[in-house]
């Protein structure tokens, strides 16, 4: 425990050391760090913003629980547990409200039941493709982001189905 409370000071005093024996001027490199990341960050903020307010939205309107209830017959069809849908398209969008998805199907199901695997697995294969585009495309000023969308996806969706064959196969 000490050693985890002293590791950071070490090696900012490292760093600091370092920059002295190189002659640099360790506060104005620091300064000027500090002006490029406010200025990345004012960059990024609408874009965050946005998409703070939108998965909100998206969240409120309670359109997962209808999506789930409307497709449930067709993913009985498929053996598609109907529960993990909310899941699986929340991720893409944002990691971490899909974790608390991911935490309230593991309290609902446990975590050694076939939902709560597939669950899991899903969880550690899948990206956050949505969020991605959005702030690191957004950042940079890429505006054609169509086949990054639409490759993305498809990867999560591959990810989804092949977490379903995975747990079914060694569950």
């Amino acid at each position: 425990m000490y050693i985890a409370n002293i590791i950071l000071p070490l090696i900012v005093l490292l760093i600091v050391v370092y920059g002295i024996y190189k002659k640099i001027d360790v506060f104005n490199v620091f300064i000027e760090g500090v002006k490029e990341g406010l200025a990345m960050t004012l960059q990024i903020f609408p874009t965050i913003l946005a998409m703070i307010v939108s998965i909100n939205i998206f969240l409120k309107s309670n359109i997962l629980q209808d999506i789930t209830i409307y497709l449930k017959s067709l993913f009985d069809i498929l053996q598609f547990p109907s529960e993990i849908l909310p899941l699986a398209i929340l991720r893409p969008i944002s990691g971490s409200s899909s974790l608390i998805m991911l935490n309230n199907i593991l309290s609902t199901y446990g975590v050694d039941s076939y939902i709560g695997r597939v669950a899991s697995v899903i969880q550690g294969s899948t990206d956050t493709t949505i969020y991605i585009l959005g702030l690191y495309f957004g950042s940079v000023g890429i505006k054609k982001i169509k086949y990054s969308l639409l490759v993305g996806l498809l990867s999560d969706l591959s990810c989804i189905i092949i977490s379903l064959i995975v747990v079914s196969i060694l569950f």
